[in-house]
């Protein structure tokens, strides 16, 4: 094996870069800005000059890169193809092809989701490191999610295998998910879900709450009014959690993964929140699946550059 490999994760507003020693060991961490203009044409020829600028640096040769691996938010078809990235302006892109013309067929690039490669660096080296099964759910502006068995990415036929987000929780929902259509856990369980349920109670509720008199609530004021006992607040996290915990259960009966691994801002709520999903989980699962782990992630923004370095590894 070559001594170095390269990981990138392509965001809507920046691009991590990492450099490691195939040993997995992260030589060199950096970001660049992800230029979304004229349909993120500029993206993949962005990275590779400022790769190959920062491996000049480090005086690394291109023969010395076992491969660089890519995680993309979107569909991804044999580990090459992106079909459509809407944060980034892409539709359909063949980003190994053109990534590799751009090291000169010098170095092998895979491309993976987003999520997928999270949770892959996660199971690597972050909070599901020990486990070879695992169910990463990243709980942000929405919901995303990553499935690793045997250590390996579950792409899925379309590659869409992992997006719990889209999971329909509610069918009778009236309100449009941003995928188009209705009911699925990101509507809930995501930040921006959880700021809509508390705007809404708190709205409709006679009982006096520290959310009331906000002009705008957020997830981590709920989070924050619950750890003091809110009691509107606890009901709104319960009401989450319930949701959250009722999907996981449903996750595992067609995965059945050694360990739950939670990310994303909600996260850093912390055992009010995971305490009280696995609570639920436990409820709904199936019986040989109620002892699955529940852990937090913990490496944060790097997890995407770190499981697409695993990738090519």
């Amino acid at each position: 094996m070559k001594p170095y490999a390269v990981g990138v994760d392509v965001g809507g507003t920046t691009v991590k870069i990492g450099i490691f020693r195939t040993t997995g060991d992260l030589l060199q961490k950096w970001e660049i800005p992800t230029d979304k203009s004229e349909k993120g044409r500029n993206i993949l020829p962005d990275i590779a000059k400022s790769v190959r600028d920062m491996l000049s640096a480090k005086k690394i040769g291109l023969e010395d890169i076992q491969g660089i691996g890519i995680g993309v938010p979107g569909a991804i078809l044999n580990r090459s193809v992106v079909n459509r990235a809407v944060n980034i302006g892409w539709d359909l892109v063949p980003v190994k092809e053109q990534m590799e013309k751009l090291f000169d067929s010098k170095v092998n690039v895979l491309v993976g989701n987003d999520a997928n490669v999270a949770a892959l660096g996660e199971m690597w080296q972050g909070g599901g490191r020990g486990f070879q099964d695992i169910v990463m759910v990243t709980l942000g502006t929405g919901v995303g999610g990553g499935i690793i068995l045997h250590e390996q990415i579950l792409d899925g036929t379309f590659g869409a295998a992992g997006e719990i987000g889209h999971m329909t929780v509610n069918p009778q929902e009236t309100r449009i998910c941003g995928c188009g259509k209705r009911g699925h856990l990101e509507q809930y369980a995501s930040a921006t879900g959880i700021a809509y349920t508390a705007r809404t109670v708190v709205a409709q509720t006679k009982e006096d709450t520290l959310l009331k008199g906000k002009s705008r609530i957020t997830a981590k004021d709920v989070f924050d009014a619950a750890k003091k006992n809110d009691a509107v607040a606890l009901k709104i996290v319960d009401y989450t959690a319930e949701i959250l915990g009722r999907a996981l259960a449903a996750v595992a009966t067609v995965v059945d993964p050694q360990a739950f691994v939670i990310g994303g801002g909600v996260s850093k709520a912390g055992p009010i929140l995971t305490d009280t999903v696995q609570k639920y989980y436990k409820k709904y699962a199936f019986h040989a699946s109620e002892d699955t782990k529940f852990v937090l992630a913990t490496l944060g923004n790097d997890a995407g550059f770190f499981g697409a370095v695993r990738m090519v590894l």
